[in-house]
Order: C-alpha cells, then sequence, then structure tokens
C-alpha cells in the first residue's frame, strides 16, 4: 500500500508543477535563460523524457518523505503538511537556492523555483498521510 501511496502523491506534485509552472511560465522562461522556439515556450517542451525525469525524481521526495513521515510517526494530514512544508521550505528550497546563487542566475528563480517546492511538499505531505 506504501507504494501506491508514493506513486500517488508523486502524481499530484507533478501535476502541482503543471500548474505551478503553467501560471509562472512566462517569467521562468524569462529568468532561466532556457532557449525558446518562435512561441516563447521551451524549445524542446514536448520532449517525454523531460517529463519522466521530472517525475522520478518527484517520485524519490515522495518516497524520501514517507520514509522520514514513517520514522517520525508523522500521521494526520495536518502534520503532513506541516512536515511536507518543512522539508520543501527547509531542506530542498535552500538547496535551490544555493545553485541558483553559484550559478549566478536570476534570483527571480529562488522565489518560482523554492516555491514550487515549499508548496508542493506541503500538499504531498498532506496527500500522503490520507494512505
Amino acid at each position: 500500500m506504501d507504494f501506491l501511496a508514493v506513486i500517488v502523491t508523486a502524481v499530484v506534485g507533478f501535476a502541482i508543477g503543471a500548474l505551478w509552472y503553467g501560471v509562472f511560465s512566462r517569467a521562468w522562461v524569462a529568468a532561466s535563460g532556457v532557449p525558446t522556439d518562435d512561441k516563447g515556450a521551451p524549445r524542446d517542451s514536448a520532449n517525454p523524457v523531460t517529463y519522466l525525469g521530472a517525475y522520478l525524481c518527484i517520485l524519490l521526495v515522495v518516497g524520501m518523505m514517507r520514509h522520514i513521515f514513517t520514522m517520525s510517526a508523522v500521521v494526520s494530514v495536518n502534520d503532513g503538511v506541516v512536515a511536507g512544508l518543512g522539508i520543501g521550505l527547509f531542506l530542498i528550497a535552500p538547496w535551490i537556492a544555493l545553485n541558483i546563487f553559484f550559478s549566478q542566475r536570476p534570483k527571480v528563480l529562488i522565489l518560482i523555483d523554492g516555491g514550487y517546492a515549499a508548496i508542493a511538499c506541503a500538499i504531498m505531505g498532506g496527500v500522503l498521510v490520507l494512505f
């Protein structure tokens, strides 16, 4: 049952990313410097390998969240949301910021990418404990 919880929660995290980057796509594309096509969309945006890789990364995060939650007795939705927010806001987002600082990329990416990590992990934490 834990495998199903992780798989479903990763799908939720992926969907949150689609929504998040749909909302912030123009700002993200402008700040990230990703090559774009004549419509302004990322040039390789239809490549399924990108989406598969993204899903696998989210799956790894959710799998570790499940492990942490089990070890820490996180069992309520509220606790899952708080623990997920902590993971996203205090573990993942700072690492994203570190990469952005050293790569000398626009700091708005910290808000866009780090914000996604924080919000998605909070929601995924809540979903994860529903199983």
